[in-house]
């Protein structure tokens, strides 16, 4: 097939080996004889750009909701979502390296045009649900921070478009350094906020245990499948197994089993990182508002107008909504990487970076500034949880294909899922599609 122009925007590409993220692939170098811990910088970076999925604003809609609801109950869940992050996004940057494709190469390579179509509209039914989390809280945040208006704040979100593509110009690192920053500083604001709550620590213990309260409680469902979903992202699993590649490692087998070790240590770290804020969001919200009588606190205005005064500290809610816009700020750069993954990757479609982000960017402030208009920021928690659960519900959709090709021989190699990896995997994805169906009937019932 020749080259074809339309307009300026699209670039079709002949290669069913097109490699990934094309602009930077193998653009960080990796020293070949030095120390293990040159090594160890120059393959951290991927993983905190995955993390930042698991700590955007819809965790915060489902982390409050569940812990003003049910105080520390579902930090159980917050814990085993994480675990199974760490497990799928480890399988996810397997197949990177060990393949040279993404996730969404892999799927049309290997499925059918039919399938391969299917899965592509869940995964962009996914950066719909995503984007729209990230626009909602970094409209929020810009409100909270500088009084913005809400409808203001959601079109300006579109201005982060030349911020992501002036960054991708200079480099990856630039990206990565960006990220790192402000996951920093959702740490510590996070950090700031448990010091102050005072959070009982045997109570916080007791919650890490299950409690089968869950089955019979549908409010408690949907808001456990919620943090599932917000927790364990999709769009993550396309975005992990491209941006490893970014790594200029070896390529043969001793490189790839290298870059698979020191990939998944950056990935485990960076995402114990991102549980930690996980919890922290739902012990403040237990400890502060559950505690306190105050059971129903979904919205994040309304947590961040009750910090300031149950905790007696005024700095208490500024930096509550620092933490906010940074998290919406962070989710922006890997939510734009993973929209241009998918969408190269299944159908070769190549679109400039700002074209790509733009068109995202509409179809999630369409539905935003709709609710914003009838229903003002009171519904706003609402539509953060029910993006969450939109994503956990497109979960299946990716585990099933990341689960299948990396259990591969011919795909992966040495490098293929162990019996018991394989298990463990097909079982996350089961108990994810099991949680969805009980969601719906507890809902539906």
């Amino acid at each position: 097939m020749t080259h074809i122009n339309f307009f300026e925007f699209f670039e079709w590409k002949e290669s069913s080996r097109q490699k990934s993220l094309d602009e930077v692939h193998k653009s960080v170098p990796v020293p070949k004889h030095f120390s293990w811990l040159r090594k160890l910088f120059a393959f951290a970076g991927p993983g905190y750009m995955v993390a930042v999925g698991y700590m955007d604003p819809g965790n915060w809609a489902t982390d409050l909701g569940a812990g003003s609801a049910f105080g520390y109950s579902l930090l159980f869940v917050v814990l085993g979502s994480s675990v199974m992050a760490m497990i799928l996004q480890y399988l996810s940057l397997k197949l990177g390296v060990a393949t040279g494709r993404d996730l969404a190469q892999a799927c049309r390579d290997f499925y059918s045009r039919r399938t391969s179509v299917v899965l592509w509209i869940f995964a962009e039914v996914a950066i719909i649900a995503c984007d729209l989390a990230e626009i909602i809280g970094s409209a929020i945040g810009l409100n909270l921070l500088f009084h913005i208006p809400l409808t203001l704040g959601v079109l300006l979100t579109g201005l982060d478009v030349m911020l992501l593509v002036m960054l991708q110009k200079k480099g990856f690192r630039y990206l990565e350094a960006l990220v790192l920053v402000l996951v920093v500083t959702i740490v510590g604001c996070f950090g700031y906020q448990i010091a102050v709550s005072h959070p009982s620590i045997a109570d916080i213990a007791g919650g890490f245990f299950p409690t089968t309260r869950l089955l019979g409680d549908p409010k408690m469902m949907v808001l456990a499948v919620g943090i599932l979903g917000a927790t364990v992202m999709p769009h993550n699993l396309y975005l992990h197994s491209a941006i490893v590649q970014t790594r200029d490692y070896d390529e043969s087998q001793d490189g790839k089993r290298e870059a698979i070790w020191f990939s998944a240590l950056d990935s485990t770290v960076a995402l114990f990182l991102a549980f930690l804020v996980n919890a922290s969001i739902l012990i403040v919200a237990a400890t502060v508002f559950h505690r306190n009588g105050l059971n129903t606190v979904t919205e994040i205005t309304e947590a961040h107008r009750l910090l300031a005064p149950i905790l007696g500290s005024s700095v208490a809610g500024v930096v509550f909504a620092l933490a906010l816009l940074a998290s919406g700020q962070n989710s922006t750069i890997t939510g734009t990487l993973a929209g241009q993954i998918i969408m190269e990757g299944f159908l070769k479609l190549r679109l400039k970076p700002w074209v790509r982000r733009l068109l995202t960017r509409l179809l999630a402030i369409v539905p935003a500034l709709v609710v914003i208009m009838i229903w003002g920021d009171h519904g706003l928690g609402t539509l953060l949880i029910i993006s969450q659960v939109i994503l956990s519900v497109q979960l299946p959709f990716a585990v099933f294909p990341l689960v299948q090709f990396t259990s591969n021989e011919i795909t992966m190699g040495e490098f293929k899922n162990s019996t018991v990896l394989r298990i463990v995997a097909y079982g996350i994805g089961g108990l994810i599609t099991c949680a969805n169906l009980w969601m719906v009937w507890s809902v539906v019932r």
